[in-house]
């Protein structure tokens, strides 16, 4: 949480930005959440519950943002309350755009749930890394609201587990599909599935960065990791 300041009316309006931050990440877990519900339990109903709920995640992020800009313009912040405020604004565009994701995983499963139910493709990788991304997205939120970039590091570096059930899968998947042309159309939804959630494992990964970001004043995006765990520890 930010620091405290002279002004108590100052430390309401960051308190609040970040509580805002943290109910909508909430939301986009659950988004998640259900997303992979609704594809392993073959559901269409929560499959449709995400569809539903995806325009709630999206005005959330249209009043965080305005939120962001009006207190810029307010209270002017420096430094690392100014840093906070831009890693808030860039965050909930990540949660927003893991919120799309979830809805894409939502409805290429109800796709597959309608059009081949009984598809013999083994998904397990999509199980898997679906726990990941949901795991990854509460550690990163976790966080961010302890600003703890120690723990941000491990988010990123664990990043790396989803990206690598995607290639196991992406292998598997073209096995499947040569065999049996007529498992085409499905494997391809299911592709997009696992695109999807290995996407969300992205997004919880960029969350992450922000954090240290925030607390070492670094913009490690696009840094080897090595030198993320040596800023972060430093």
């Amino acid at each position: 949480m930010p620091d405290k300041h002279l002004s108590s009316q100052f430390d309401e309006d960051l308190n609040s930005l970040c509580a805002q931050l943290l109910q909508m990440g909430g939301l986009v877990e659950q988004q998640v959440e259900t997303a992979m519900r609704g594809f392993t339990e073959l559901n269409v109903d929560l499959c449709n519950e995400v569809i539903e709920r995806e325009k709630s995640v999206n005005a959330i992020e249209v009043e965080i943002d305005s939120a962001c800009v009006e207190l810029i313009a307010r209270r002017q912040p420096i430094a690392r309350d100014l840093r906070l405020v831009m890693a808030i604004s860039k965050a909930i565009t990540n949660l927003e755009r893991a919120g799309d994701e979830a809805e894409r995983v939502a409805k290429r499963s109800r796709r597959v749930i309608e059009e081949s139910a009984n598809y013999k493709i083994n998904a397990a990788e999509i199980k898997l890394s679906g726990q990941m991304a949901i795991d990854l997205l509460r550690q990163s939120l976790d966080c961010f609201a302890r600003l703890d970039a120690v723990a941000a590091v491990k988010v990123v570096q664990d990043d790396k587990q989803i990206d690598e059930e995607f290639r196991g899968f992406v292998r598997k998947l073209i096995t499947y599909m040569a065999e049996d042309p007529k498992m085409i159309s499905t494997g391809l939804d299911l592709l997009f599935i696992a695109k999807a959630i290995e996407r969300i494992g992205d997004h919880a990964k960029n969350i992450a960065e922000f954090v240290i970001y925030i607390v070492k004043g670094s913009d490690i995006r696009h840094t080897p990791q090595d030198n993320v765990i040596r800023e972060a520890n430093s």
